[in-house]
This record gives C-alpha cells, structure tokens and sequence, in this order.
C-alpha cells in the first residue's frame, strides 16, 4: 500500500511512524539522487573500482565477505540495496577510494539495466537464481535474465565471478566479453571449496582450491549455502591482487549476517539458529538440510509464513511439514499456517502432541517455548521478514519486547527499533501491510 498524506499525523505521533515517514521521504528523493550518483561515478569516482553483488539469495552476506576480503569498510546501510539506498551507495564511495562493493536488488523488470547505469561495475559477482520476486519477475528463467542485465554491463576489462554450482548463474558466462571467474563446489571451478564440516555452533571448516593455490581454514558461517560467499569473495580478492592466505585469515574473522543462519546461545544452555530474515521455499530448505546436521539433544523448529508461495499454498506447507517431521522433535508455528504445516507433519509420522500452536505474536511463541525448552535443546528459527521473528529470539534472551505486531514494514532491525520495548499500546499503530 502507499501511504497517503492524511496518515502523515498518525505517523508523526510515534518513533517508528516517524522512521516510515523518513522512509518515504528517501524513497521519493530516487530520482534526484540517481541523476547525482549517475554524475558521481562517472567523475568524481570513476577510478574507483567498483564489485556488485547481485543473485536471488546470500547477496548480504556476500557483500560483507568480499568487503572483508579486500579490506573495505561496510557502511551501516551498506545492506540496503535498491534505489534511494543504492544511490546512496554510490554516493559515499570517497574520492580516491580504491575499492567498492555494492549489493543490488531489484523487485521488478528494467531496474536491474538501470542500476547497472549507475554502479558501473568493474567486477560482477552473481550468487544464485531463485524464486524471490517470482510475481512480478517471472519464471526462473526471467529472474536469470533480468539478474544478468548486470553481468551484460561488464566491459572487456572486467570479472564475472559467477557460481558455477548454481546452472542459470553459470549459463552468465555467455553473455559477457569480460573474463570469467567460476567458483563453487564443482570439479571445473577456478575457486573450488572441498572436505566442508560443521563446526556447531562456531561454523564451519572447509578447504579452498584457487587458481593454483590451496588453503583450509576455519569460518563463523554456517552451511554449505553460506560457503557461496566465502568462495566468491575469496574469488574476488584473488582477481584484485590479495592472497590466498591473507583472503582467509581476514574472512576466517567474518561474523555470520544478523538474521541469516546466526547460531546465538541462550540462556539454560540452548542454542538458536536464527535464520528469519528471509523464508524463501529455497531458503527455508537450504536451513533444514543444515539443521539436520546440528548436534543437539532435541531439536525445535519454529517457522512462520513462506515468502511468496506459489498460488497453491497448503500442498507447499504440507511438504515443509514433512520435512520437519523427519528432522526435528518438536514443531512451533508461528502465524496462520498451523493447519497446513501440521498436515504435512502429521502425514510423516510427527504426533500430534510435537506440533504447537506459537500463536500471533512472538509473546505467544515464547510461552509456548519455555514450556519446551531443556538444556542441549537447537531452536532453528525460520519466517518472513515482515514477522520480525527476532523478537522471539531477544524475549529468549531476557531482552525486554513490548512489541506484539503481527506484521511490520519498518525498514530497521527489531534491535535497533524504538518501538521493540514500549510496543504500540495506547499509541496510533503502525501502518501494516501484508508483505507476501
């Protein structure tokens, strides 16, 4: 929905409605600040050269493990990634910077070409193709095609470095005149990662192959989903002159994304593996074939609303269901979903017993989890962004939340909210929007 100027007191009369109307104002400001990042990169900071990091998944965590690669600050806003926040990007690139790295996300066709315009990069990194944005984006394949609009803007002179693990990323390599870096798992890759075990709950151990080179060292990410970044990054800073072994140490330094496969330890000896930034079919798979290999004396798993089902949603729950069933001893679901999560659940074999109602607020889930939860218990925490499920998380570890929303659209971690401890009660609400 669009926020309309008769809401604007409403908004005014709290904090968080106060970070909306500052939201619209930047998101109103795109044009101009376009025209003027557009103006920048092609002057002031052309020397510069500039990483983009597009891909339907990991772009975030790609972003800051190419930056720590090359040694490059990350700005606190550096994980926005689409129009006012992507020109801003390009704004603060300093004259005489030598490097940057820019995360571009687009919602729609024709934005990733414009993007393209503005960033003019001289390395490209793609992550993955999945179904993220599929309404308006199209099939697979469209996805593919409207990402790669990035790697097509590449000159001569430039990088792809593509995942040659995910096919539609590899199939990028065709449509550029610019040198071809693959990396990935596969035995044709230029950066190849090999021998990956968990380290629960520090991370992971894996060994890196790269151009000649090799090295095994220790990370703080967790999954074989959460290597893509490492081995692209390694890829990146290899092509800009860092060492293998300097790339390394400095990644083997890299703290997991706040949201995306973060194991946090809390009170009563358990730990959580939150992952509730995205819920993506892909994404919510790519957790569960991590969490089965969690050591723990139960595992528990709370899940909220998959991003952007396809139209027929109860057989997409039902199968997740499944899935759980056959990893975890208890299942929480948080939202309106219980109905189909559970017949899935149910269907392989999870009593009924196993299978909880977390309720529509995170004060809910709570209840529900201290009633569960022994010492050795894993919790892998899985919704959509607009749940903000680190809510449950921070009542977990003592943090005070007020909040009780169902649903919310401020741009901001709930740790950095202003509403997150005195809630909305008694005050105008946020405006909700359904963020499917």
């Amino acid at each position: 929905m669009k926020y309309r100027f008769r809401d604007l007191p409403r908004m005014l009369a709290t904090p968080g409605g106060r970070l909306q109307v500052r939201d619209g104002i930047a998101y109103n400001l795109y044009p101009l600040l376009s025209r003027l990042a557009h103006a920048w990169r092609r002057t002031v900071v052309r020397r510069t050269r500039v990483v983009a990091v597009v891909g339907s998944f990991g772009k975030s965590t790609t972003l800051r493990a190419v930056s720590a690669a090359l040694g490059v600050a990350i700005h606190p806003r550096a994980l926005y990634n689409a129009f006012t926040s992507l020109a801003s990007a390009v704004l603060r690139v300093r004259p005489g910077q030598a490097r940057a790295v820019i995360e571009a996300g687009i919602a729609a066709p024709g934005e990733m070409e414009r993007y393209a315009r503005m960033i003019r990069p001289d390395l490209v990194v793609v992550t993955t193709i999945g179904s993220e944005g599929s309404p308006r984006l199209g099939s697979l394949d469209d996805i593919r095609d409207q990402k790669s609009r990035m790697v097509r803007a590449l000159p001569a002179s430039g990088t792809a470095v593509l995942n040659a693990d995910d096919p539609r990323v590899a199939w990028m390599a065709g449509v550029t005149a610019a040198q071809v870096v693959r990396y990935g798992f596969g035995d044709d890759c230029d950066v190849r990662g090999s021998d990956l075990r968990l380290d629960w709950p520090r991370g992971s151990r894996l060994r890196v192959d790269a151009f000649g080179q090799s090295c095994e060292f220790a990370v703080r990410l967790v999954g074989r989903h959460m290597m893509v970044p490492v081995l692209a990054a390694i890829a990146v800073a290899i092509r800009e002159g860092v060492p293998l072994a300097e790339a390394a140490r400095r990644l083997a330094a890299l703290e997991p994304t706040p949201g995306r496969m973060q194991p946090v330890e809390l009170p009563g000896g358990v730990t959580m593996l939150c992952d509730d930034f995205k819920s993506t079919i892909e994404t919510l798979h790519a957790a569960l074939d991590v969490f089965a290999e969690v050591p723990a004396t139960r595992r528990i798993v709370v899940f909220g609303d998959v991003t952007e089902p396809p139209a027929e949603r109860a057989p997409v729950y039902a199968a997740l269901g499944e899935r759980i069933a056959a990893i975890a001893d208890h299942l929480v679901v948080f939202g309106p979903s219980l109905a189909d999560y559970a017949t899935g659940a149910r269907r392989a074999g999870m009593n009924a017993g196993a299978i909880h109602d977390g309720g529509l607020t995170p004060q809910q889930t709570v209840v529900v989890l201290r009633e569960l939860l022994r010492p050795g218990d894993a919790i892998l925490l899985k919704g959509r962004r607009g749940q903000k499920l680190d809510r449950v998380r921070l009542l977990l570890a003592g943090a005070p939340v007020g909040c009780d929303v169902a649903l919310c659209d401020l741009q901001v971690a709930c740790t950095d909210c202003p509403m997150r401890e005195r809630g909305w009660h008694g005050r105008p609400r946020v405006l909700e929007r359904d963020l499917h």
